[in-house]
């Protein structure tokens, strides 16, 4: 498959990629990862591997683009669900509790 990463082009396959990463140690994982074999990479690390260029070069979304069409599964941390912040006077209510209405 042909795609471009950092604004080069690459024909990757799924054979590639795995012979590429056998035998690299996956580093700890933080955010987006690939599983690649029975392994879970960070994109960035896959990314570096697979073109030989400076992480700083390409974005996590190019590799993630890339991983997902040739077949591997990849992974996005779900963001964080936003709280309900309470203003002052909301937060005193809750403690004192709600009033009656008779």
């Amino acid at each position: 498959m042909r795609c471009v990463i950092a604004r080069f082009p690459f024909d990757l396959t799924k054979s590639g990629v795995l012979e590429s990463m056998k035998g690299i140690k996956p580093e700890e994982v933080s955010g987006e990862s690939v599983i690649i074999g029975r392994r879970t990479y960070p994109v960035k690390q896959v990314g570096q591997v697979i073109t030989r260029q400076d992480r700083r070069d390409f974005s996590i979304g190019e590799v993630l683009r890339a991983m997902t069409q040739l077949g591997f599964t990849c992974r996005v941390p779900r963001a964080a669900v936003p709280t309900r912040v309470l203003s002052p006077l909301q937060r005193a209510s809750a403690v004192l509790g709600t009033p009656l209405t008779a």
